[in-house]
């Protein structure tokens, strides 16, 4: 099997999970024998990033000649785990994944690094303290992400008298888009001493989760001004929730969610979301060119960054047609 030679298959394309899918050792990519494998164990398909980013790496694995070997984990990291050990049985040139939660990767990342098997960490970074585990971390930078959802409240409250309620709906717990998009956000509205967040749980970055445990907070929290969604389709779930009690989302309640997918983009384009700050889920051409630089050996950057943007409802109007998820 191919085994840090041959970089040539591969194009320079980009990264994206694989979120909805099969079991391991189901593929997406459909390489030669003499092209790289890859074992790319995959978050879930909680959401509708997810789904985009997943289809991104599939995408891009097929044009670069790439044999991806796919696994979904549906949020389980021992699922995640499992299939990781697989693709170490299995001998692949390089094992990628998006870890469901921060900690706990130290025993299998060293039976891969053990195994001369290269690891890229996409999306979602680990704590380990052995950096030396994976070779690189391609994903967004979720700490800047909230704060520029922060900085928009701050800015936008900013001829608001009185206190400003925030009710935070929260990604999966543990998972570090979770825990930095909450960092960022309360060290941004640090600035404002009226901007408080009344309540905060985990609607587990799903559309029905947010609905759910919003229901919840307007029972709870007779005053909420301000929604602050981790992810878009847990914004969605709070405006489901937010009409059924009578509220206009948008206006009686405003809100801002993490994402920027389409249906994300749409409810934004109507008002019904006030603020989106952008995760781009196209990932999968950056995530080959690593891999075929890190399965020949080449040094690579131990972080890689993606660009991103943010949106007000008259910006979502003018990119909306053009959104490829």
């Amino acid at each position: 099997m191919f085994k840090k030679t041959l970089v040539t298959v591969i194009a320079a394309t980009t990264l994206a999970l694989t979120a909805c899918g099969g079991g391991a050792g189901t593929g997406g990519g459909g390489g030669s024998e003499d092209g790289i494998t890859m074992g790319f164990a995959q978050v879930g398909a909680e959401s509708g990033w997810r789904t985009a980013n997943t289809k991104s790496v599939q995408e891009s694995a097929k044009e670069a000649g790439v044999d991806l070997k796919f696994s979904d984990a549906q949020q389980k990291q021992e699922n995640q785990i499992k299939a990781i050990r697989s693709y170490i049985q299995q001998q692949v040139d390089v094992i990628a994944f998006s870890p469901v939660v921060e900690s706990g990767w130290d025993t299998v990342l060293k039976e891969a690094k053990d195994a001369d098997i290269p690891v890229i960490l996409t999306d979602r970074s680990v704590d380990s303290a052995d950096t030396s585990l994976y070779k690189t971390f391609l994903g967004s930078d979720f700490v800047e992400e909230g704060k520029k959802a922060g900085d928009w409240l701050v800015e936008d409250s900013a001829s608001t008298e009185g206190p400003v309620n925030i009710v935070e709906l929260q990604g999966t717990t543990g998972a570090a888009p979770a825990i930095d998009r909450k960092e960022g956000f309360e060290a941004a509205i640090a600035a404002d001493p009226d901007l408080k967040i009344v309540e905060s749980q985990t609607g587990d970055f799903t559309r029905s989760g947010g609905k759910q445990v919003m229901e919840a907070f307007l029972k709870n929290t007779p005053d909420i001004d301000v929604v602050y969604a981790h992810n878009d389709d847990m914004g969605l779930g709070a405006i489901e929730a937010i009409e059924a009690a009578g509220k206009v989302p948008g206006k009686d309640i405003k809100i801002i969610t993490v994402d920027a997918v389409k249906d994300g983009m749409t409810a934004l384009a109507e008002g019904k979301i006030n603020y989106i700050v952008e995760c781009n889920p196209l990932l999968g051409d950056q995530l080959m060119d690593l891999a075929a630089k890190v399965v020949a050996g080449e040094e690579v950057p131990a972080r890689v960054v993606t660009e991103e943007s943010a949106f007000t409802p008259e910006q979502a109007k003018e990119v909306l047609a053009s959104r490829e998820y």
